[in-house]
């Protein structure tokens, strides 16, 4: 009788056996987690312009008045609001009855930039109605200066106000 108990719980045990084995087995092969902590920020281009008004009044034909500080002292400031470098262009416009152009001629005007502060505005880059560079790499939260020339018609045969606005653009440097 001894036999036949032996015999019964033989097999069984050894099946229990091997399967403790292949658990003791697939824990010794598991391996240890982690997670990598990912963030992203979207990236945020923009400016804005301080005080973002120039204000010539009125002036005689072929005439040139500044916002630097001997003329109209009105520099604007322009800000990079966004969250990366950025480049900031600039560019004129025609109004309603002038054109923009390098040179004063009949109805035609002038409009310069400089980005530096000045007492008399000095040398500047004409302004075209395609964007141009007006500084680079500006960094988030930072300024940088920006000083406006007109230049009036010669002759003009329009006497209205005339709206000579400036555009200004954030692209990513």
């Amino acid at each position: 009788m001894q036999k036949i108990i032996t015999k019964k719980f033989v097999i069984p045990i050894s099946v229990l056996g091997l399967v403790g084995m292949l658990v003791a087995y697939s824990v010794v092969l598991a391996g240890t987690t982690a997670t990598v902590t990912a963030t992203v920020t979207v990236q945020n281009i923009s400016l804005s312009v301080a005080d973002g008004s120039a204000a010539y009044g009125v002036l005689g034909s072929n005439t040139t008045k500044s916002t630097c500080t001997s003329e109209l002292n009105d520099a604007q400031t322009v800000t990079n609001d966004g969250n990366v470098a950025e480049n900031f262009n600039i560019e004129g416009q025609n109004s309603a009855n002038w054109t923009l152009a390098a040179t004063a001629g009949s109805d035609q005007y002038v409009q310069k930039f400089a980005t530096s502060t000045c007492s008399t505005f000095s040398g500047g880059t004409a302004l075209t109605t395609s964007y141009a560079t007006a500084a680079t790499n500006v960094a988030a939260s930072a300024t940088s200066t920006l000083n406006l020339q007109i230049n009036t018609p010669n002759p003009s045969t329009i006497f209205t106000q005339q709206n000579v606005d400036v555009g200004l653009q954030a692209v990513a440097f």
